[in-house]
């Protein structure tokens, strides 16, 4: 027998409702009506790139510059159907102190200045040296509110989304042993027979947020999997006060089975002030990936990568497909690197569009790790956001990692961004004395640790479904009140507040 299990955390209310209760229930829905549809990104003008091959052998690459503007008609071009890659060449001497400080106090630092590639004998570009913090601001969201709050970025910049996390329904799928059932497509159809649907990640869950997603008051429920009913038709009624809700539905139906892939696609500002974060993270992914694989010895990995500058630069973005020749890919990730910028806005919106574009897998939790210390141009602001809610119903986890100077905007949209695809808030800090002075977060408590260890604990609890908490030898220092991922908050606290 099927169960319904409601879970009251803050106050708002979903009940099961009967046929009368749906009926005199009030709904007011806006002009677009209810349960808001997404719509996919546009079209970018195809890139033109060479080899693979040429790329390793430092032949010089020629990209075609993208307009920016939707191009229906032109089909996404990207690096694939290579055969197997040569050893790199040696690299290039080490750069001289003023080429350094250059890239690092520069954003418009020349593209043709040699940036060394980090090697097995240069251990100043080791593992574990950057340091970081992570965040999850749904787990905040009293704490969240007061941040958008006082921040007015949602009012002033009218195209950056206001988040209301909360107010949130979480709807968790299991089977009766009390397993999440992963990768399973959860159905709410709204009052005026729109429907939006959301696959469960990992842990079972999928998040909607009533105000973003625009539900109606009285809402159908149905779950399913590789087309096959695991949940029928079960209607509710939600409530329109803030709060946060748990629906637990658990199958009868289908066996709870452990995820077995992962698609990580890595998008990474490679403009000038980024030449620090390049060459360490050159080096991270390996440690990250070797954890992974140490943790879940039967993953399949595919990595991918889109690198970006701006329009003007030497190219805007350069996309790499998602593959599983892990080497290779690593290969072409050592060969990139920092230069051009000039201005402080990037190219973002068009290296998210090349992102969800990808060829990812149906049945592989799929994460996109945003690696930038810029946001989109202000009149992209709106695209951005858009091509990020896109990239949440195609349940893709976006992880930023914020770099170096990371301004208000930037730190806003991103955030945004992590939040609303079930997704940490990751960001680099001053401990590692390394690099341009990084922004100090807008976040009331955090850990620090190195950020390989974060990155780790990030994908693995997006692997497993459990959030993963860095063991008390890996805390480099602590920030506030913390308790696993939450920030204790004082009796006195206040949305209003002075942060």
């Amino acid at each position: 027998m099927r169960k319904f299990i409601s879970v009251i955390l803050i106050g708002c209310l979903v009940i099961p409702a009967s046929a009368s209760s749906l009926e005199s229930a009030p709904a007011q829905a806006n002009e677009s009506g209810f349960c808001r549809q997404v719509l996919q990104p546009p079209k970018l003008a195809a890139e033109t790139v060479s080899t693979p091959q040429e790329a390793i052998q430092g032949v010089p690459i020629t990209f075609a510059e993208d307009s920016g503007d939707a191009v229906a008609d032109l089909a996404e071009s990207t690096v694939s159907g290579s055969p197997p890659l040569p050893s790199p060449p040696p690299p290039p001497p080490p750069p001289s102190a003023d080429v350094i400080a250059s890239a690092r106090g520069d954003r418009s630092a020349p593209s043709s200045s040699p940036i060394a590639l980090p090697t097995p004998d240069r251990p100043q570009y080791q593992a574990g040296t950057l340091t970081a913090g992570e965040h999850d601001d749904v787990l905040n969201p009293l704490l969240y509110a007061r941040y958008v709050k006082q921040s007015q970025l949602g009012q002033k910049i009218r195209d950056l989304p206001v988040l209301k996390t909360e107010q949130l329904l979480s709807i968790v799928v299991q089977d009766k042993q009390g397993d999440a059932i992963s990768l399973a497509d959860v159905s709410i159809e709204c009052s005026d027979g729109n429907r939006i649907s959301l696959r469960t990640q990992a842990d079972g869950k999928v998040q909607f947020f009533p105000d973003l997603d625009r539900l109606s008051r009285n809402i159908t429920i149905r779950v399913s999997k590789n087309g096959r009913t695991v949940i029928p038709a079960r209607r509710f009624v939600v409530a329109d006060n803030l709060g946060s809700d748990v629906i637990t539905l658990v199958s009868d139906k289908q066996r709870a089975s452990p995820v077995q892939k992962l698609d990580l696609m890595l998008v990474i500002d490679t403009t000038g002030s980024m030449s620090d974060e390049l060459r360490f993270l050159q080096v991270e992914l390996e440690s990250v990936l070797a954890n992974l694989r140490a943790r879940h010895g039967n993953l399949s990995i595919r990595i991918g990568f889109v690198f970006y500058r701006d329009e003007g630069d030497e190219y805007t973005t350069r996309t790499v497909d998602l593959k599983d020749n892990l080497q290779d890919q690593k290969r072409i990730l050592a060969v990139q690197a920092a230069g051009g910028g000039g201005d402080y806005p990037e190219a973002m919106d068009q290296a998210l569009i090349r992102a969800a574009n990808q060829n990812w897998r149906d049945d592989a939790i799929r994460s996109l790790m945003l690696v930038a210390d810029a946001p989109p141009h202000s009149d992209k602001f709106a695209r951005t956001w858009r091509v990020a809610e896109y990239l949440r119903t195609q349940r893709i986890h976006i992880v930023p990692v914020a770099a170096s100077g990371v301004a208000d905007e930037a730190e806003y949209i991103m955030r945004a961004m992590a939040a609303s695809t079930q997704s940490q808030y990751v960001f680099l800090t001053d401990d590692s004395g390394v690099g341009n002075a990084h922004a100090k977060p807008a976040i009331d408590c955090y850990l620090v640790t190195r950020l390989d260890h974060a990155l780790r604990r990030v994908l693995d609890s997006q692997i497993s479904g459990k959030r993963i908490e860095p063991k008390a030898k890996e805390v480099v220092r602590s920030v506030g009140q913390y308790d696993a991922g939450k920030c204790t908050l004082p009796p006195t606290f206040s949305t209003q507040q002075e942060g």
